[in-house]
């Protein structure tokens, strides 16, 4: 059976599903992690010298004090503490804002801050953007990218998100219809027009913007704000990997197809909560929980409440889908102890490096059902959970494209898993060459990560 498109945001851009997009005016202001398994839990060296040195991405965030510091206030302040973060402290001014899927109109306080400007180790095609962020009802925020091409000329502001963990006040959204003639914004991903070109984004700066319901003292609290910026080879096949370790972490497990049907107006209901459903089951290995007050909303009838939760809150208004990508991961954060990002990794050596430091990752992938041996259906794009590898190398991941939760932990074989995860290139169930996914992941870990947890991370390139 094929699945939906919709099962993930899918390619490495957002061409093949949005190039039809409808244009949308943009603003423009200035836990403890859960028992392993039982196999062993043998030394995994971080990655080889060379394998990191030909790494194709490039991470930077900023979330220490001294980065928010570092950046350009304009009405908002820096906050130190535990978790540091950027919080509105006088405003800037006052915008009004009419949502396009709503048709409200309100006035809004604003102030902004602007990041250093970043020089990418990578000259990217692609970036995307991943933020962190407490957002009490009444205030959102808005992320944007700015950078500089390889010929020197700049993009514009590129709005990558309006976002708030709710939906009272507005209603989170991406913003179609961005474009210079050089690159353009699909969904969630900033993607060179014409890479072939030679073109490449060389260093960006980041922009978000705090907002508030006028006369209040409430504001969003922005704890982490980076880019994935990636200049991943077209290929079709990628380099076979070898087996390094047997672990299996116990991570919760759900099926989305259990919720068929249920809450239509979040795509079509469960057939296509990949995305969400993957994210809820890493929030909870983590520690994550709902409130019975959080989940009052959704039918008592339906069991695993927690995934509709995901759903609602993960949804992005535009693209009309529960896969956009740092919206999963922001998602994460909301959750005490959280933070989450969008990364590309490198080959399956990266997931053995972080599973073996206890951190699971939720993997993008597009096959046909031949390809993936066991799987009995083919994707455009479709979300799993990877959580451990077998003693012969094979990978162990919750596939929510199961008929039951007690179906949901599946063993797929090595070579074909990583083939159809790292690939940029693939040809469809009609022979057309597409797009595949090139390594793209989610990862949520602790907001204070243990040093084995920092090491691991940095070792598959993030920081």
């Amino acid at each position: 059976m094929t699945r939906s498109p919709r099962h993930d945001t899918g390619q490495p851009s957002r061409r093949t599903l949005l190039a039809a997009a409808v244009a949308t005016a943009a603003l423009t202001t200035g836990a403890a992690p859960a028992a392993a398994g039982p196999r062993a839990d043998p030394d995994v060296a971080p990655a080889d010298p060379d394998r990191t040195a030909a790494r194709r991405v490039d991470n930077r965030a900023w979330t220490t004090y001294r980065d928010w510091r570092e950046g350009t206030a304009r009405g908002t302040r820096a906050v130190a503490g535990h978790r540091p973060g950027v919080v509105l402290a006088a405003p800037a001014g006052t915008l009004a804002y009419t949502d396009p899927h709503t048709g409200r109109t309100a006035d809004w306080e604003y102030a902004a801050w602007t990041s250093p400007v970043h020089r990418l180790t990578v000259p990217a095609t692609e970036a995307i953007v991943s933020w962190n962020a407490g957002t009490p009802d009444g205030t959102w925020i808005q992320t944007e990218l700015k950078g500089t091409y390889s010929d020197g000329t700049d993009t514009p502001w590129y709005v990558m998100g309006r976002w708030a963990a709710g939906d009272q006040d507005i209603r989170r959204t991406s913003v179609d219809g961005q474009g210079d003639g050089k690159s353009s914004v699909w969904t969630d991903t900033l993607a060179v027009d014409d890479a072939s070109s030679g073109l490449r984004l060389v260093s960006y700066r980041l922009r978000v913007t705090l907002f508030r319901r006028p006369g209040t003292r409430l504001t969003p609290t922005v704890w982490r704000l980076g880019a994935m910026g990636s200049d991943v080879p077209d290929r079709f096949t990628v380099p076979a990997s070898t087996p390094r370790l047997a672990r299996e972490l116990d991570v919760p497990r759900y099926s989305q197809e259990i919720h068929k049907g249920q809450y239509p107006e979040y795509d079509n209901g469960g057939e296509a909560w990949c995305s969400p459903t993957s994210s809820q089951m890493i929030v909870e290995y983590w520690g994550g929980r709902l409130t019975p007050e959080q989940l009052a909303w959704v039918d008592p009838s339906y069991a695993d409440p927690q995934i509709c939760h995901a759903a609602r809150h993960t949804f992005d208004h535009q693209y009309d889908g529960c896969g956009n990508w740092p919206f999963n991961a922001a998602y994460a954060a909301t959750f005490d102890g959280l933070q989450g990002l969008v990364t590309r990794l490198g080959s399956l050596t990266d997931l053995e490096t972080l599973i073996a430091a206890g951190i699971p990752a939720i993997t993008s992938q597009s096959f046909l059902a031949e390809e993936l041996t066991g799987a009995g259906y083919g994707t455009s794009g479709h979300l799993m959970t990877v959580i451990g590898f077998t003693d012969d190398g094979d990978v162990i991941a919750n596939d929510p494209a199961s008929d039951s939760n007690e179906a949901v932990r599946r063993v797929y074989r090595r070579r074909e898993w990583e083939n159809v995860w790292l690939r940029t290139k693939r040809y469809n169930a009609s022979g057309k060459v597409v797009s595949g996914t090139g390594g793209v992941c989610y990862l949520f870990f602790p907001a204070d990560p243990t040093p084995r947890q920092r090491a691991a991370l940095a070792a598959a390139g993030v920081r």
